[in-house]
């Protein structure tokens, strides 16, 4: 493996480890892509050898992919964070403080759906916190379409739904 495939590998586990939530392929492409570290097709491939590897953990909806740290991945980062250099460094907590908020927040909401016994689709939006589910929802409808189009306006919709129905509970 080339020494800049190695770095690359460095700098996603250094910023997983940063953070107490996975972060998606978007997340860490803005990073890795605007500093211009790498191109997206080797940053693919980076990802992929780490999952391979057992360094990530692969958590894949629909609509998008979430990367988890695993503790191969941490004992790894924990003996070779000195290999990245400390401009580096500053440069992911810069982006990471910046960001925190919005990167939590973004792999908070969650959604999926899944063709079930009865042949229609199942539909399962959650909000999580902290690793704790705030809500789990699951709605049933005949189409594909309408679950897809339930998971993709789940993100923007969410936080207003949560906050009817415990007003409406309360």
């Amino acid at each position: 493996m080339p020494e800049s495939f190695t770095l690359y590998k460095l700098i996603v586990l250094y910023m997983l480890e940063k953070v107490d939530f996975p972060l998606t392929t978007s997340q860490i492409s803005e990073f890795i892509l605007d500093k211009e570290y790498t191109t997206y097709f080797k940053l693919q491939k980076t990802l992929s050898e780490m999952v391979d590897s057992g360094l990530l953990r692969v958590e894949t909806t629909h609509n998008r992919t979430l990367y988890h740290i695993t503790e191969e991945g941490s004992e790894t980062i924990h003996f070779f964070a000195n290999k990245i250099s400390p401009a580096i460094q500053k440069d992911i907590d810069d982006f990471l403080v910046e960001k925190k908020f919005e990167l939590k927040e973004e792999v908070s909401i969650k959604s999926d759906y899944y063709l079930n016994t009865n042949h229609e689709f199942e539909v399962c939006c959650q909000i999580v916190e902290n690793g704790f589910s705030l809500i789990d929802l699951k709605l049933t409808v005949p189409t594909e379409v309408e679950a897809e189009t339930i998971a993709n306006n789940w993100n923007a919709v969410s936080q207003d739904l949560y906050s009817l129905i415990l007003s409406k509970l309360l």
